[in-house]
């Protein structure tokens, strides 16, 4: 069927269901209103389906050091300890040099992606690891006496005896050194606007570390992450060796508050949070002590105020963005790939203007996008219009063949309610084995419940339920435990957000969004997939600030306001790696150039196309195509793909009258 007719064939529900009028259109679907249980033989494979695949020679090796990496951090937990980066440096160089022993002309194809894949891993392990080097040396003037109390969690687990005395005499030298520094920016600010102390009446003022707010934000951050980190060390002992609580309990009492005070303070006096944020921080038991997290981890808040404060992040700068897109095999400069999502927004505006004149708005987009938003359902119904869109979804999908979908990835998927915290950061749904629901609680404030229902109105979740679920995340995540498995490490946003993506675009190629309300909903997450590249690496490269951020986002994508600050807040809290949203879009176009190469040319079939990009496992799309099209691989990888230049133009809709 072509485009045109399919679309044709969903208006009249032959298809499926347009979800043109929020809950009432809803309710007219003809997919079932329960997800079926299937028949108990249909959800176990034909084994002999399973025999004979082709396999990979390196995949026990991948594996291997999968899991040696795994033993060395779970036993140098003090993370950033000067024992556990000279370890991890040394185990990665190690691996290297291994690598470099295998005989790679005589490995398949297979063996070889396996060993690219690998190889550029344990590369950007290093450049990582002199990335975080390069932001240590920026904190070491706010936090001298990391090393001091990381090295205690290292002597730990070194099985060293431990001296309690001379243990509290390091908590408390160390101590009156946070306490110092606290009080240099505590002090008002001297002539030239610095806070500044006097230590005498003879000596001049002693002025507080300059540093930018980014830098006090890592600092508090670490300050964060440090005060965990000691607190597992005391509870080890404490109560189990009489001498060490009898040394240590007063010590490390003074350390965890000194340590406390003097994050709170970077972050009012430095940083711009509120006091009155950090007060609910520690009401919600978010300190570090209290958390009692392992010492270590990643660069988290376990301190850190509550989600209302400024927005900084850690920008990379052009040299981290360089190392990144390199080993994402992305051989685009910042700058060229702003420029594609330029040109992908330009399309996203003029079909939201074609939309918009349907619905009677003429080019008034925005307008049209208020009447969209405004169609939400009621309270307690948003998992009923989840349940019937990812039935939908899967309705749509079945009627062409265009991908497997096994029996127990349609059964095995749940569904669960986002807490208000989680939805500060996490406006919309959020996928994989499950969905995470983003809807109001009967806590939130008034505005809060309706910025939350407008932007997860039915129009906007017809393009994002199967984004989520199948064929989506959940069906990635079904295919990724089953086939390749090795490659689990190599995962990758552009592989699995681009994928999601991917689909987004190819059903709108196929004719999935039909009325004008729906079609507005999927371009709604396309104009936000493009504005997230601009203004991602823009922040990135030192262009644009996270205020500025969020107030693009309302301007051209017509995000709520409180929508846009919990996207740019996720982007730049730490929780996700810098290039993770641009990967979006631009894994989901090296996916349809891909398609085009394969599909298009009649070399692979649809259904054959995204069996094998799901069954192949995570990897950069470079990679991807490196195993389909079976290119000569050489120790260094693949030539370099220039995607954009294959990609086929994107499909308008039909013009309506």
């Amino acid at each position: 069927m072509t485009a045109r007719s399919i679309r044709r064939a969903i208006a009249h529900g032959i298809l499926g269901v347009a979800a043109g009028g929020a809950a009432a259109g809803l309710a007219q679907a003809q997919a079932p209103r329960a997800t079926p249980r299937p028949d108990a033989m249909a959800s176990i494979p034909q084994l002999s389906t399973l025999v004979g695949l082709p396999a990979s020679e390196l995949a026990d090796v991948v594996d291997r050091f999968s899991v040696d990496q795994t033993s060395l951090n779970r036993r140098y937990d003090a993370t950033g300890s000067p024992e556990q980066r000279v370890r991890m440096r040394e185990f990665d160089t190690g691996w290297r040099a291994r690598l470099h022993d295998v005989d790679f002309d005589k490995l398949s194809q297979e063996g070889r992606v396996d060993y690219v894949l690998l190889d550029n891993y344990v590369h950007h392990q290093l450049d990582l690891l002199d990335r975080q080097q390069l932001q240590r040396g920026e904190t070491a003037v706010l936090v001298p006496f990391a090393d001091r109390l990381l090295a205690l969690q290292d002597s730990r687990r070194d099985f060293e005896t431990l001296d309690p005395r001379t243990a509290a005499r390091t908590i408390a030298d160390v101590t009156k050194q946070v306490d110092s520094l606290r009080a240099l920016f505590e002090q008002p600010a001297g002539r030239g606007g610095a806070a500044t102390v006097q230590t005498d009446s003879a000596k001049p003022r002693v002025p507080a570390p300059h540093v930018t707010r980014t830098v006090a934000n890592r600092g508090a951050d670490d300050l964060d992450q440090l005060r965990a980190g000691v607190g597992t060390w005391y509870r080890y002992y404490n109560g189990y060796d009489p001498m060490f609580s009898w040394w240590l309990k007063d010590p490390y009492r003074k350390l965890d508050d000194a340590l406390n005070r003097y994050a709170r303070t970077l972050r009012e006096r430095v940083v711009g949070f509120s006091a009155a944020s950090q007060v609910a921080a520690a009401a919600a038991g978010r300190g570090g002590a209290a958390a009692g997290g392992a010492g270590g981890g990643g660069r988290g808040r376990a301190a850190a105020p509550t989600d209302d404060g400024p927005i900084i992040g850690d920008p990379i700068g052009a040299k981290g963005l360089e190392a990144d897109l390199a080993y994402e095999m992305v051989p685009y400069t910042p700058e060229e790939l702003v420029a594609i999502a330029q040109r992908e927004y330009a399309f996203s505006l003029s079909e939201a203007k074609k939309a918009s004149r349907e619905m009677g708005f003429g080019d008034n987009w925005k307008a049209a996008m208020e009447k969209v938003k405004d169609s939400y359902v009621e309270p307690g119904k948003q998992p009923d219009l989840i349940r019937d869109l990812q039935q939908k979804a899967i309705a749509f999908f079945d009627a062409h063949n265009w991908v497997t979908i096994p029996p127990l990835a349609r059964e095995d998927w749940r569904m669960e309610m986002m807490t208000p915290e989680r939805q500060r950061v996490s406006p919309f749904f959020l996928g994989g084995d499950l969905i995470l629901v983003s809807y109001p609680t009967d806590e939130m404030s008034e505005d809060d419940k309706l910025m939350s229902m407008r932007g997860n109105n039915p129009h906007f979740s017809n393009a994002t339920v199967f984004h989520e679920l199948n064929p989506g995340h959940h069906l990635q995540g079904f295919m990724n435990a089953r086939y390749n498995t090795q490659r689990r490490l190599f995962s990758t946003p552009f592989w699995n957000e681009g994928q999601s993506l991917y689909w987004e675009m190819f059903v709108w190629d196929h004719g999935f969004d039909v009325t004008p309300e729906d079609r507005l909903g999927a371009l709604f997450w396309r104009m936000h997939r493009s504005a997230r590249i601009i203004f991602s690496l823009n922040f990135h490269l030192g262009k644009m600030t996270p205020d500025q951020a969020v107030q693009f986002l309302v301007d051209t994508v017509d995000f709520e306001r409180a929508n846009a600050e919990g996207e740019v807040r996720r982007s730049f809290n730490g929780s996700y790696p810098p290039l993770y949203q641009m990967a979006y879009m631009i894994g989901g176009l090296q996916l349809r150039a891909l398609h085009h190469e394969l599909v298009d040319s009649k070399k692979m079939t649809e259904r054959a196309f995204h069996d094998a990009v799901l069954q192949g496992g995570p990897m950069p799309i470079a990679m991807v195509r490196a195993r389909l099209e079976k290119i000569p691989l050489t120790r260094n990888g693949a030539p370099p793909w220039r995607f954009a230049d294959q990609l086929p133009p994107p499909i308008p809709a039909p013009v309506r009258p």
